[in-house]
Protein backbone atom coordinates (compact mmCIF):
# COMPACT_ATOMS: atom_id res chain seq x y z
CA UNK A 1 0.00 0.00 0.00
CA UNK A 2 2.61 2.36 0.72
CA UNK A 3 3.89 2.16 -2.67
CA UNK A 4 0.56 3.45 -4.04
CA UNK A 5 0.05 6.12 -2.12
CA UNK A 6 3.83 7.70 -2.55
CA UNK A 7 2.91 7.20 -6.02
CA UNK A 8 0.35 9.38 -5.78
CA UNK A 9 2.45 11.77 -3.58
CA UNK A 10 5.25 11.93 -6.80
CA UNK A 11 3.20 13.38 -8.68
CA UNK A 12 4.18 16.31 -6.16
CA UNK A 13 60.58 22.64 24.65
CA UNK A 14 57.42 20.93 25.18
CA UNK A 15 56.08 23.24 28.04
CA UNK A 16 57.81 26.06 26.31
CA UNK A 17 56.53 25.48 22.32
CA UNK A 18 52.84 24.80 24.42
CA UNK A 19 52.93 28.30 25.95
CA UNK A 20 53.83 29.89 22.68
CA UNK A 21 51.79 28.20 20.69
CA UNK A 22 48.87 28.71 22.89
CA UNK A 23 49.68 32.69 22.67
CA UNK A 24 50.03 32.50 19.16
CA UNK A 25 46.87 30.70 18.66
CA UNK A 26 44.86 32.79 20.95
CA UNK A 27 46.49 35.51 19.54
CA UNK A 28 45.26 34.47 15.95
CA UNK A 29 41.43 33.70 17.22
CA UNK A 30 41.34 37.15 19.22
CA UNK A 31 43.07 39.47 16.56
CA UNK A 32 41.22 42.28 16.00
CA UNK A 33 38.74 41.69 19.61
CA UNK A 34 36.12 44.03 19.30
CA UNK A 35 34.90 46.09 21.95
CA UNK A 36 31.86 47.40 20.65
CA UNK A 37 28.37 48.72 21.65
CA UNK A 38 27.39 45.04 22.45
CA UNK A 39 28.02 44.64 25.88
CA UNK A 40 26.39 48.38 27.20
CA UNK A 41 23.03 47.87 24.94
CA UNK A 42 20.04 46.87 26.97
CA UNK A 43 17.88 43.86 26.44
CA UNK A 44 14.72 45.51 25.04
CA UNK A 45 17.02 47.72 23.23
CA UNK A 46 18.46 44.59 21.48
CA UNK A 47 14.85 42.98 21.22
CA UNK A 48 13.88 46.56 19.21
CA UNK A 49 16.78 46.37 16.97
CA UNK A 50 16.16 42.74 15.60
CA UNK A 51 12.49 43.72 15.45
CA UNK A 52 13.29 46.78 13.23
CA UNK A 53 15.39 44.17 10.99
CA UNK A 54 11.72 42.98 9.89
CA UNK A 55 12.99 39.65 8.85
CA UNK A 56 9.85 37.41 7.30
CA UNK A 57 8.66 34.82 9.99
CA UNK A 58 11.23 35.45 12.28
CA UNK A 59 10.10 35.35 16.26
CA UNK A 60 12.63 36.22 18.96
CA UNK A 61 11.77 33.87 21.99
CA UNK A 62 14.33 34.70 24.25
CA UNK A 63 17.14 37.01 24.96
CA UNK A 64 19.49 37.15 28.54
CA UNK A 65 22.89 38.23 29.58
CA UNK A 66 24.78 35.25 31.24
CA UNK A 67 27.37 36.01 33.20
CA UNK A 68 31.07 34.24 32.92
CA UNK A 69 31.71 30.92 34.49
CA UNK A 70 28.86 27.90 34.27
CA UNK A 71 25.75 27.54 32.63
CA UNK A 72 23.10 25.02 31.77
CA UNK A 73 20.33 25.92 29.02
CA UNK A 74 16.67 24.47 29.46
CA UNK A 75 16.13 21.00 29.26
CA UNK A 76 19.97 20.66 28.89
CA UNK A 77 21.26 17.59 30.69
CA UNK A 78 24.97 19.10 31.53
CA UNK A 79 26.28 22.32 32.71
CA UNK A 80 28.70 24.16 30.48
CA UNK A 81 32.29 25.48 32.09
CA UNK A 82 34.76 27.84 31.45
CA UNK A 83 32.67 30.18 29.34
CA UNK A 84 33.03 34.14 28.91
CA UNK A 85 30.09 36.31 30.00
CA UNK A 86 27.34 36.44 26.57
CA UNK A 87 24.57 37.56 25.03
CA UNK A 88 22.27 34.81 24.16
CA UNK A 89 19.50 35.07 21.49
CA UNK A 90 16.73 31.89 20.64
CA UNK A 91 14.22 32.47 18.05
CA UNK A 92 11.86 30.51 15.21
CA UNK A 93 12.00 31.10 12.02
CA UNK A 94 8.86 30.47 9.67
CA UNK A 95 9.62 30.47 6.16
CA UNK A 96 6.67 28.68 5.08
CA UNK A 97 3.66 27.36 7.56
CA UNK A 98 5.11 24.14 7.75
CA UNK A 99 8.25 25.57 9.08
CA UNK A 100 9.62 25.31 12.32
CA UNK A 101 13.34 26.16 12.58
CA UNK A 102 15.17 27.07 15.93
CA UNK A 103 18.01 28.92 16.25
CA UNK A 104 20.18 30.07 18.55
CA UNK A 105 22.56 32.79 18.86
CA UNK A 106 25.79 33.50 21.52
CA UNK A 107 27.69 36.49 21.42
CA UNK A 108 30.66 37.01 24.05
CA UNK A 109 30.06 40.37 25.31
CA UNK A 110 33.29 41.97 25.79
CA UNK A 111 35.73 39.13 24.13
CA UNK A 112 34.16 38.87 20.58
CA UNK A 113 37.12 38.45 17.80
CA UNK A 114 35.17 39.72 15.23
CA UNK A 115 34.27 36.62 13.62
CA UNK A 116 31.27 34.29 12.96
CA UNK A 117 31.00 30.76 13.32
CA UNK A 118 27.87 28.67 12.49
CA UNK A 119 28.11 25.05 13.49
CA UNK A 120 26.40 21.69 12.76
CA UNK A 121 24.21 19.32 13.92
CA UNK A 122 23.65 15.71 13.84
CA UNK A 123 21.98 12.62 12.96
CA UNK A 124 18.09 13.67 12.39
CA UNK A 125 18.67 17.28 14.22
CA UNK A 126 15.67 18.67 16.32
CA UNK A 127 17.52 19.90 19.34
CA UNK A 128 20.19 22.97 19.58
CA UNK A 129 23.81 21.33 19.95
CA UNK A 130 24.76 23.69 23.20
CA UNK A 131 28.09 22.14 23.28
CA UNK A 132 28.94 23.38 19.69
CA UNK A 133 27.68 26.77 20.87
CA UNK A 134 30.29 26.89 24.22
CA UNK A 135 32.87 25.46 21.94
CA UNK A 136 32.72 28.35 19.54
CA UNK A 137 31.96 31.19 22.09
CA UNK A 138 35.05 30.01 24.42
CA UNK A 139 37.08 30.21 21.39
CA UNK A 140 35.83 34.18 21.08
CA UNK A 141 33.20 33.22 18.01
CA UNK A 142 29.84 34.55 17.88
CA UNK A 143 28.19 31.39 17.67
CA UNK A 144 25.14 29.88 16.04
CA UNK A 145 23.07 26.87 15.66
CA UNK A 146 20.04 24.97 14.41
CA UNK A 147 18.07 22.48 15.39
CA UNK A 148 17.24 22.25 11.31
CA UNK A 149 13.48 22.46 11.91
CA UNK A 150 12.89 18.57 13.14
CA UNK A 151 11.63 19.52 16.51
CA UNK A 152 9.63 18.27 18.23
CA UNK A 153 10.42 14.71 16.84
CA UNK A 154 11.67 14.00 13.75
CA UNK A 155 8.66 12.23 12.11
CA UNK A 156 6.93 15.64 12.54
CA UNK A 157 8.24 15.62 9.57
CA UNK A 158 6.07 12.88 7.63
CA UNK A 159 4.69 13.81 4.61
CA UNK A 160 5.57 17.48 4.70
CA UNK A 161 8.21 18.61 1.61
CA UNK A 162 8.61 22.04 3.28
CA UNK A 163 10.38 20.41 6.27
CA UNK A 164 12.44 18.08 4.20
CA UNK A 165 13.72 21.48 2.75
CA UNK A 166 14.20 23.05 6.02
CA UNK A 167 16.71 19.85 6.73
CA UNK A 168 18.66 19.75 3.79
CA UNK A 169 19.81 23.28 3.76
CA UNK A 170 17.37 26.30 3.85
CA UNK A 171 17.38 25.92 8.54
CA UNK A 172 21.20 26.22 7.65
CA UNK A 173 21.24 29.14 5.21
CA UNK A 174 18.29 30.93 7.38
CA UNK A 175 20.28 30.96 10.35
CA UNK A 176 23.29 32.13 9.00
CA UNK A 177 21.68 34.99 7.48
CA UNK A 178 19.63 36.22 10.29
CA UNK A 179 22.56 35.37 12.73
CA UNK A 180 24.53 38.25 10.99
CA UNK A 181 22.01 40.42 11.02
CA UNK A 182 21.23 40.09 14.81
CA UNK A 183 25.43 39.95 15.54
CA UNK A 184 25.46 43.35 13.94
CA UNK A 185 22.33 44.52 15.71
CA UNK A 186 24.30 43.68 18.77
CA UNK A 187 27.93 44.87 18.06
CA UNK A 188 27.04 47.47 15.75
CA UNK A 189 29.46 46.07 13.14
CA UNK A 190 29.28 43.05 11.24
CA UNK A 191 32.03 39.91 11.33
CA UNK A 192 34.43 40.59 9.75
CA UNK A 193 35.03 36.90 8.32
CA UNK A 194 32.31 34.04 8.57
CA UNK A 195 32.97 30.17 9.54
CA UNK A 196 31.38 26.98 9.07
CA UNK A 197 32.06 24.00 11.40
CA UNK A 198 29.75 20.88 11.50
CA UNK A 199 30.57 16.72 11.02
CA UNK A 200 28.19 13.89 10.07
CA UNK A 201 24.63 16.14 9.43
CA UNK A 202 26.85 19.36 10.26
CA UNK A 203 29.23 17.75 7.21
CA UNK A 204 26.12 17.23 5.03
CA UNK A 205 25.36 21.15 5.72
CA UNK A 206 28.49 21.82 5.21
CA UNK A 207 28.73 21.00 1.68
CA UNK A 208 25.18 22.60 1.06
CA UNK A 209 27.01 25.73 2.44
CA UNK A 210 29.86 25.43 0.23
CA UNK A 211 27.39 24.40 -3.08
CA UNK A 212 24.41 26.07 -2.68
CA UNK A 213 25.45 29.52 -0.84
CA UNK A 214 28.95 30.02 -1.74
CA UNK A 215 29.00 33.29 -0.22
CA UNK A 216 27.73 32.62 3.34
CA UNK A 217 30.76 32.03 4.51
CA UNK A 218 34.82 32.60 4.57
CA UNK A 219 35.55 29.05 5.65
CA UNK A 220 34.15 25.95 6.11
CA UNK A 221 34.77 22.54 7.83
CA UNK A 222 33.00 19.19 6.59
CA UNK A 223 33.45 16.38 9.15
CA UNK A 224 32.24 13.27 8.26
CA UNK A 225 29.87 14.73 5.48
CA UNK A 226 26.30 12.71 5.58
CA UNK A 227 25.89 14.59 2.26
CA UNK A 228 24.80 11.47 0.39
CA UNK A 229 22.13 10.84 2.23
CA UNK A 230 19.94 8.70 0.86
CA UNK A 231 22.24 6.51 -0.20
CA UNK A 232 24.15 6.69 2.86
CA UNK A 233 20.24 5.27 4.58
CA UNK A 234 20.25 2.48 1.76
CA UNK A 235 23.66 1.36 3.55
CA UNK A 236 21.82 1.38 6.73
CA UNK A 237 18.75 -0.78 5.72
CA UNK A 238 21.03 -3.12 4.06
CA UNK A 239 23.46 -3.50 7.12
CA UNK A 240 19.57 -4.37 9.20
CA UNK A 241 18.69 -6.95 6.73
CA UNK A 242 21.94 -8.81 6.66
CA UNK A 243 22.03 -9.25 10.24
CA UNK A 244 18.23 -9.48 10.64
CA UNK A 245 16.65 -11.58 8.13
CA UNK A 246 18.25 -15.11 8.48
CA UNK A 247 18.59 -16.74 12.26
CA UNK A 248 22.37 -16.61 13.39
CA UNK A 249 23.22 -13.77 11.67
CA UNK A 250 23.35 -11.44 14.41
CA UNK A 251 26.82 -10.41 16.11
CA UNK A 252 27.73 -10.14 19.54
CA UNK A 253 29.88 -7.35 21.06
CA UNK A 254 32.76 -10.63 21.46
CA UNK A 255 32.02 -11.62 17.71
CA UNK A 256 32.61 -7.81 16.23
CA UNK A 257 35.50 -7.09 18.50
CA UNK A 258 37.01 -10.51 17.17
CA UNK A 259 36.73 -9.68 13.76
CA UNK A 260 38.06 -5.91 13.96
CA UNK A 261 41.14 -7.59 16.08
CA UNK A 262 41.78 -10.41 13.64
CA UNK A 263 41.94 -7.66 10.70
CA UNK A 264 43.57 -5.20 12.73
CA UNK A 265 46.41 -7.41 14.06
CA UNK A 266 46.98 -9.10 10.43
CA UNK A 267 47.51 -6.00 8.39
CA UNK A 268 48.87 -3.22 11.22
CA UNK A 269 51.92 -1.84 9.77
CA UNK A 270 51.22 -2.95 6.29
CA UNK A 271 49.02 0.52 5.13
CA UNK A 272 51.62 2.65 6.54
CA UNK A 273 51.24 2.79 9.88
CA UNK A 274 53.05 1.19 13.00
CA UNK A 275 52.88 -3.18 13.26
CA UNK A 276 51.62 -2.26 16.83
CA UNK A 277 48.72 -0.02 16.51
CA UNK A 278 44.90 -1.27 17.17
CA UNK A 279 43.71 0.54 14.45
CA UNK A 280 44.76 0.48 10.57
CA UNK A 281 46.26 3.81 8.91
CA UNK A 282 45.13 3.01 5.14
CA UNK A 283 41.88 0.27 5.30
CA UNK A 284 42.08 0.83 1.50
CA UNK A 285 45.27 -1.20 1.56
CA UNK A 286 44.14 -4.23 3.29
CA UNK A 287 42.78 -7.38 1.39
CA UNK A 288 41.53 -10.42 2.70
CA UNK A 289 39.30 -13.47 1.98
CA UNK A 290 36.82 -13.62 4.57
CA UNK A 291 36.60 -17.76 4.60
CA UNK A 292 40.03 -17.98 4.96
CA UNK A 293 39.77 -15.37 8.10
CA UNK A 294 37.31 -16.88 9.85
CA UNK A 295 35.49 -19.99 8.86
CA UNK A 296 35.50 -22.34 11.48
CA UNK A 297 38.78 -24.80 10.68
CA UNK A 298 40.63 -21.88 9.04
CA UNK A 299 41.01 -19.50 12.08
CA UNK A 300 43.65 -19.77 13.53
CA UNK A 301 42.82 -18.70 17.39
CA UNK A 302 39.88 -20.71 18.26
CA UNK A 303 37.76 -18.70 17.54
CA UNK A 304 35.84 -18.58 14.26
CA UNK A 305 32.65 -17.01 12.22
CA UNK A 306 29.95 -19.51 11.71
CA UNK A 307 28.45 -19.81 7.75
CA UNK A 308 25.37 -17.44 8.56
CA UNK A 309 27.69 -14.34 9.80
CA UNK A 310 30.15 -15.02 6.99
CA UNK A 311 27.13 -14.60 4.53
CA UNK A 312 26.16 -11.61 6.22
CA UNK A 313 29.35 -10.32 6.74
CA UNK A 314 29.50 -10.32 3.11
CA UNK A 315 26.35 -9.04 2.18
CA UNK A 316 27.74 -5.84 4.09
CA UNK A 317 31.11 -5.64 2.67
CA UNK A 318 29.35 -5.41 -0.69
CA UNK A 319 27.36 -2.55 0.33
CA UNK A 320 24.00 -1.72 -1.22
CA UNK A 321 23.57 -3.01 -4.45
CA UNK A 322 20.39 -2.61 -7.11
CA UNK A 323 19.51 -6.50 -7.71
CA UNK A 324 17.96 -5.81 -10.92
CA UNK A 325 21.11 -4.02 -12.70
CA UNK A 326 23.61 -5.05 -10.21
CA UNK A 327 24.56 -1.06 -9.71
CA UNK A 328 26.51 0.24 -6.51
CA UNK A 329 24.24 1.97 -4.47
CA UNK A 330 26.62 2.92 -1.69
CA UNK A 331 30.12 2.02 -0.35
CA UNK A 332 30.28 -0.95 2.55
CA UNK A 333 32.19 0.11 6.09
CA UNK A 334 35.49 0.25 5.99
CA UNK A 335 37.54 -3.14 7.95
CA UNK A 336 38.62 -2.35 11.19
CA UNK A 337 35.61 -0.35 12.34
CA UNK A 338 33.10 -3.75 12.84
CA UNK A 339 33.34 -2.98 16.66
CA UNK A 340 33.31 0.80 15.89
CA UNK A 341 30.07 3.00 17.47
CA UNK A 342 27.20 3.62 15.34
CA UNK A 343 28.06 0.43 13.38
CA UNK A 344 27.04 -3.09 13.42
CA UNK A 345 26.48 -3.50 17.16
CA UNK A 346 23.82 -0.71 16.72
CA UNK A 347 22.40 -1.45 13.32
CA UNK A 348 21.92 -4.58 13.62
CA UNK A 349 19.12 -4.24 16.88
CA UNK A 350 15.66 -2.49 16.71
CA UNK A 351 17.64 0.94 17.89
CA UNK A 352 18.18 1.23 13.72
CA UNK A 353 14.46 1.73 13.39
CA UNK A 354 15.69 5.65 14.32
CA UNK A 355 18.11 5.75 11.32
CA UNK A 356 15.45 5.20 9.23
CA UNK A 357 13.22 8.43 9.47
CA UNK A 358 13.76 9.02 5.67
CA UNK A 359 11.85 6.82 4.81
CA UNK A 360 9.32 7.50 7.19
CA UNK A 361 8.99 10.91 5.99
CA UNK A 362 8.18 9.69 2.65
CA UNK A 363 6.48 5.90 2.80
CA UNK A 364 4.87 6.77 6.31
CA UNK A 365 4.88 5.82 10.03
CA UNK A 366 4.23 2.40 9.26
CA UNK A 367 7.04 2.16 7.04
CA UNK A 368 8.64 -1.74 6.77
CA UNK A 369 12.20 -2.28 6.54
CA UNK A 370 11.87 -5.62 5.56
CA UNK A 371 9.53 -4.52 2.04
CA UNK A 372 11.96 -1.88 1.19
CA UNK A 373 12.91 -2.91 -2.62
CA UNK A 374 16.66 -1.35 -3.66
CA UNK A 375 15.66 -0.55 -6.86
CA UNK A 376 12.31 0.34 -7.15
CA UNK A 377 12.02 2.20 -3.61
CA UNK A 378 15.29 3.47 -3.99
CA UNK A 379 14.31 5.20 -6.86
CA UNK A 380 11.48 6.77 -5.17
CA UNK A 381 13.52 7.97 -2.20
CA UNK A 382 16.05 9.34 -4.90
CA UNK A 383 13.23 11.36 -6.63
CA UNK A 384 11.51 12.75 -3.83
CA UNK A 385 14.07 12.83 -1.30
CA UNK A 386 17.53 13.57 -3.27
CA UNK A 387 16.81 17.22 -4.50
CA UNK A 388 16.45 18.48 -0.88
CA UNK A 389 18.87 16.15 0.94
CA UNK A 390 21.85 15.47 -1.25
CA UNK A 391 24.99 17.61 -1.39
CA UNK A 392 26.61 15.83 -3.91
CA UNK A 393 27.38 18.59 -6.81
CA UNK A 394 31.17 18.99 -7.38
CA UNK A 395 31.15 21.94 -8.82
CA UNK A 396 32.31 24.17 -6.12
CA UNK A 397 33.85 27.32 -8.68
CA UNK A 398 31.35 29.37 -7.19
CA UNK A 399 32.99 29.15 -3.96
CA UNK A 400 36.35 29.27 -4.99
CA UNK A 401 35.45 32.00 -7.11
CA UNK A 402 34.23 33.92 -3.86
CA UNK A 403 37.42 33.18 -1.85
CA UNK A 404 36.65 30.04 0.43
CA UNK A 405 38.41 27.56 1.93
CA UNK A 406 36.74 24.15 2.56
CA UNK A 407 38.52 21.25 4.76
CA UNK A 408 36.89 17.80 5.43
CA UNK A 409 37.85 15.16 6.95
CA UNK A 410 36.81 11.46 7.67
CA UNK A 411 38.16 8.63 9.79
CA UNK A 412 39.56 5.27 8.77
CA UNK A 413 37.64 3.50 11.48
CA UNK A 414 34.23 5.27 10.86
CA UNK A 415 31.33 2.84 10.83
CA UNK A 416 28.49 5.21 10.87
CA UNK A 417 29.47 7.38 7.90
CA UNK A 418 32.25 5.30 5.81
CA UNK A 419 35.01 7.44 4.58
CA UNK A 420 35.21 5.89 1.05
CA UNK A 421 31.94 7.87 -0.08
CA UNK A 422 33.97 11.16 0.71
CA UNK A 423 36.72 9.93 -1.29
CA UNK A 424 34.60 9.73 -4.16
CA UNK A 425 33.06 12.92 -3.65
CA UNK A 426 36.48 14.68 -3.22
CA UNK A 427 37.82 12.72 -6.40
CA UNK A 428 34.86 14.39 -8.59
CA UNK A 429 35.70 17.80 -7.14
CA UNK A 430 39.42 16.82 -8.45
CA UNK A 431 37.82 15.77 -11.86
CA UNK A 432 35.72 19.04 -12.25
CA UNK A 433 38.05 21.06 -11.28
CA UNK A 434 40.97 19.41 -13.83
CA UNK A 435 43.80 18.80 -11.27
CA UNK A 436 44.58 17.62 -7.60
CA UNK A 437 46.77 20.80 -7.67
CA UNK A 438 43.72 23.37 -8.65
CA UNK A 439 41.36 21.46 -5.66
CA UNK A 440 43.64 21.54 -2.83
CA UNK A 441 44.55 25.58 -3.61
CA UNK A 442 40.87 25.78 -1.93
CA UNK A 443 39.57 22.26 -0.98
CA UNK A 444 41.89 20.06 1.33
CA UNK A 445 40.55 16.51 2.83
CA UNK A 446 42.37 14.73 5.66
CA UNK A 447 41.99 11.07 6.54
CA UNK A 448 42.30 10.65 10.23
CA UNK A 449 43.73 7.10 10.67
CA UNK A 450 42.06 4.68 12.81
CA UNK A 451 39.48 7.75 14.66
CA UNK A 452 35.93 6.66 14.42
CA UNK A 453 32.28 8.53 13.26
CA UNK A 454 33.65 13.10 13.86
CA UNK A 455 36.02 11.33 16.71
CA UNK A 456 36.48 8.52 19.30
CA UNK A 457 37.94 5.01 17.69
CA UNK A 458 41.18 3.61 18.86
CA UNK A 459 43.20 5.98 16.71
CA UNK A 460 44.41 10.07 16.75
CA UNK A 461 41.07 11.40 17.37
CA UNK A 462 41.16 14.92 18.77
CA UNK A 463 42.35 17.97 16.62
CA UNK A 464 39.90 21.13 17.70
CA UNK A 465 36.72 19.55 16.59
CA UNK A 466 34.97 18.33 19.28
CA UNK A 467 34.31 20.37 22.35
CA UNK A 468 36.34 18.17 24.60
CA UNK A 469 39.85 18.52 23.43
CA UNK A 470 43.09 18.24 24.59
CA UNK A 471 44.25 20.23 21.54
CA UNK A 472 46.86 22.58 22.07
CA UNK A 473 45.39 26.45 20.65
CA UNK A 474 47.59 26.91 17.56
CA UNK A 475 46.90 26.08 13.63
CA UNK A 476 49.42 23.30 13.54
CA UNK A 477 47.10 21.29 15.82
CA UNK A 478 44.35 23.13 15.89
CA UNK A 479 41.78 22.45 12.24
CA UNK A 480 39.34 25.72 12.69
CA UNK A 481 42.63 27.83 13.49
CA UNK A 482 44.14 25.96 10.46
CA UNK A 483 41.34 27.21 8.37
CA UNK A 484 41.12 30.87 10.00
CA UNK A 485 44.89 31.02 9.28
CA UNK A 486 44.39 29.59 5.42
CA UNK A 487 41.92 32.52 4.90
CA UNK A 488 43.24 35.03 6.90
CA UNK A 489 46.65 34.53 6.01
CA UNK A 490 46.99 32.45 2.67
CA UNK A 491 48.74 29.97 4.34
CA UNK A 492 47.18 26.19 3.45
CA UNK A 493 47.69 23.64 5.87
CA UNK A 494 49.92 21.43 4.86
CA UNK A 495 50.30 19.01 8.11
CA UNK A 496 47.99 18.96 11.22
CA UNK A 497 49.46 16.75 14.56
CA UNK A 498 46.32 14.83 15.88
CA UNK A 499 46.33 13.54 19.24
CA UNK A 500 44.66 10.11 20.51
CA UNK A 501 42.73 11.00 23.67
CA UNK A 502 41.72 8.61 26.26
CA UNK A 503 38.46 6.75 26.44
CA UNK A 504 35.11 7.68 28.24
CA UNK A 505 35.50 11.63 27.07
CA UNK A 506 38.56 12.34 29.51
CA UNK A 507 41.52 14.69 27.86
CA UNK A 508 44.87 12.21 28.92
CA UNK A 509 46.64 12.08 25.33
CA UNK A 510 47.52 8.21 24.22
CA UNK A 511 49.64 9.86 21.66
CA UNK A 512 50.16 11.86 18.75
CA UNK A 513 50.62 11.78 15.22
CA UNK A 514 50.82 13.96 12.26
CA UNK A 515 47.76 13.77 9.05
CA UNK A 516 48.14 14.97 5.98
CA UNK A 517 46.29 16.57 2.89
CA UNK A 518 44.62 13.46 0.75
CA UNK A 519 46.33 11.29 -0.87
CA UNK A 520 49.14 11.96 1.36
CA UNK A 521 49.11 9.40 4.43
CA UNK A 522 51.39 9.43 7.93
CA UNK A 523 54.01 6.31 7.06
CA UNK A 524 55.74 5.24 10.08
CA UNK A 525 59.98 5.82 9.76
CA UNK A 526 60.60 3.88 13.06
CA UNK A 527 61.49 4.56 16.74
CA UNK A 528 59.26 5.22 19.02
CA UNK A 529 55.68 4.84 17.17
CA UNK A 530 54.01 7.32 19.51
CA UNK A 531 56.61 10.45 18.30
CA UNK A 532 54.63 12.37 15.73
CA UNK A 533 58.18 12.84 14.36
CA UNK A 534 59.08 9.45 13.74
CA UNK A 535 56.19 9.83 10.14
CA UNK A 536 56.48 11.13 7.08
CA UNK A 537 54.05 11.81 4.43
CA UNK A 538 53.86 9.70 1.83
CA UNK A 539 51.16 9.70 -1.00
CA UNK A 540 49.32 6.85 -1.41
CA UNK A 541 46.85 5.84 -4.05
CA UNK A 542 44.20 8.23 -5.20
CA UNK A 543 40.77 6.58 -5.31
CA UNK A 544 40.78 3.16 -4.34
CA UNK A 545 37.36 2.51 -3.03
CA UNK A 546 34.42 1.15 -4.64
CA UNK A 547 32.29 3.84 -6.70
CA UNK A 548 28.58 4.06 -6.50
CA UNK A 549 27.08 4.18 -10.17
CA UNK A 550 26.48 7.95 -11.24
CA UNK A 551 22.65 7.88 -10.52
CA UNK A 552 23.48 7.38 -7.25
CA UNK A 553 25.73 10.43 -6.41
CA UNK A 554 23.37 13.18 -7.40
Amino acid sequence: MYRERINNFIVRSKQRTFIIAFVIGAALLRLNTVSAQGNKITIERLRQKIAALKVPGLTVTDIQYIDSGSYQPTAFAKTLDGLPAFCLVSATLKPTPASNIRIALWMPRSSWNGRFLGTGNGGSAGNIVYDKLAQGLRKGFATANTDMGTSPHVDSAIGKPERWIDFGYRSTHLMTVVSKQILEAYYGKTAHHAYFMGCSTGGQQALMEAQRYPGDYNGIIAGAPANNRTHLHTGFILNHQATNETTGSHFSAADLSYITRTIVEKFAGTDGGSARDSFLTDPRMVKFNLDSLFKCGNASNGQCLTDTQIAALKKIYRGPVNPRTGEQIYCAPPPGSENAGGGLEYQQTAKAAGLFYLYRWVFGAGFDYRRFDFDKDQAIIDSVLGPALNANNPDLSRFEKAGGKLIMFTGTADALVPYPDAINYYERVIQQQGSLKKTQHFFRYFLIPGMGHCGGGPGINDFGQNSVTATKQDSEHDILLALVKWVERGAAPDKIIASALGCCGTQDVRFQRPVYPYPEFPEYTGGEANNPANYKAVDHLRGGVVKPAGKYVK
